[in-house]
């Protein structure tokens, strides 16, 4: 029987190991950290995605193995922006579309409009009332993700205005506050979390009830100098 154990852990130890092929060019490529990986995932329209970058970085867009691509920015959202990033990027990308200052008929009509350029999901951040979160989701046919950045957000009533996804920001208490949701929304509904930038964080939040991570990568100027600092040392 001990024998019978050992031959099925060396076969699915076989069947887990993935080649890696790399270029020259391209080896410079922006890295999820491998904790992102533990995360179930969320089956979205047939793809199942485990991890987010969170960037309007073209150049980072491109040049990243994350899954998908969180694209929001502190500014009013405009379309031009919103072109520019489906353009360039190679995976589904999920659009901001307000909640602050931008809001009602003007968020309603952003996101139809990037679900007509090919988003695969719009962002609504925090304060964006539940009306305008359902008269949205009934005018789009690609999901809506809503933000909740504190247990004071009306987290179920996002839901039933027709959220279908949530996206989790507490920074820091991010899996303290994930912990509080998943007791209000149970264990099946999909989440998005933030996750960090240490394996530690992330595994954290993936163990408090993330499908998902959105994951900051390095800035290009960052990237940039670590470089610089490698060509002046040779």
């Amino acid at each position: 029987m001990d024998n019978e154990k050992l031959e099925l852990k060396s076969e699915e130890k076989k069947k887990k190991f993935i080649p890696s092929v790399d270029t020259v060019l391209r080896r410079h490529v922006q890295q999820v950290p491998e904790a992102t990986y533990r995360a179930s995932g969320i089956n979205i329209m047939g793809r199942r995605i485990k991890s987010l970058v969170f960037s309007t970085d073209v150049a980072i867009i491109r040049n990243t193995n994350a899954e998908a691509v969180m694209a929001v920015y502190p500014f009013t959202p405009e379309l031009s922006i919103t072109k520019a990033i489906l353009e360039v990027a190679s995976i589904p990308v999920f659009v901001g579309v307000g909640g602050g200052l931008t809001t009602g008929t003007r968020s309603i009509e952003i996101a139809f409009q990037a679900e007509l350029h090919g988003a695969f999901g719009v962002v609504v951040n925090a304060p964006m009332k539940n009306d305008v979160i359902k008269n949205m989701s009934e005018y789009i046919d690609i999901p809506v993700v809503a933000t909740v950045a504190s247990l004071n957000d009306d987290i179920m009533g996002k839901i039933r205005a027709g959220a279908r996804i949530l996206n989790v920001a507490g920074g820091k208490k991010t899996p303290e506050l994930l912990r509080e949701v998943r007791k209000i929304v149970g264990d099946e509904f999909p989440i998005i979390a933030t996750g960090g930038h240490s394996e530690e964080h992330i595994i954290e939040t993936v163990n408090a009830g993330a499908n998902c991570l959105s994951y900051t990568p390095k800035t290009s100027p960052e990237l940039l100098e670590e470089i610089m600092q490698v060509y002046r040392e040779k």
